[in-house]
């Protein structure tokens, strides 16, 4: 996935305005999903690194993990609605503790910027190394 910096909004302007208008639209829709994408990739890193950072001042720190999770969880789903439970942050967490740098980058060549689901996928995979395959694998293919 391209950067959003990289990407521009263009048509190449031709005799067929339905051609022409269907490209605009084209081009605008996947503007639109990757401004998302990084938008919600980047809301789920700080997430977890904001949880991660809570976990590390607790001196039991798998129970106390436990309890921030479940009482934000509680407290956002309140607030948001679904998509803020003890799963969704436990992701959230994960995701900060496996790519620690990526927000940091968000430029395809340090790291490749997937979809949410492409790294939901990943997270569940232990092996430090299959998962970096599997990430420039699934890079290549979007």
């Amino acid at each position: 996935m391209n950067n959003l910096n990289e990407q521009n909004i263009t048509y190449s302007k031709s005799d067929n305005l339905l051609k022409d208008a269907r490209q605009i639209i084209e081009r605008t829709r996947k503007y639109a999903y990757n401004a998302i994408n990084i938008a919600l990739v980047q809301r789920n890193w700080l997430l977890g690194k904001r949880i991660a950072e809570e976990e590390l001042q607790g001196e039991n720190r798998a129970k106390y993990g436990e309890e921030i999770i479940e009482t934000l969880s509680k407290e956002l789903t309140k607030i948001y609605g679904k998509g803020f439970d003890y799963s969704s942050l436990y992701k959230y967490s994960k995701f900060y503790k496996l790519f620690p740098e990526i927000l940091d980058s968000l430029s395809p060549e340090s790291y490749p910027i997937l979809s949410w689901t492409h790294y939901r996928v990943l997270l569940q995979v232990e092996n430090n190394d299959a998962r970096n395959w599997y990430m420039k694998e699934a890079a290549q293919q979007t």
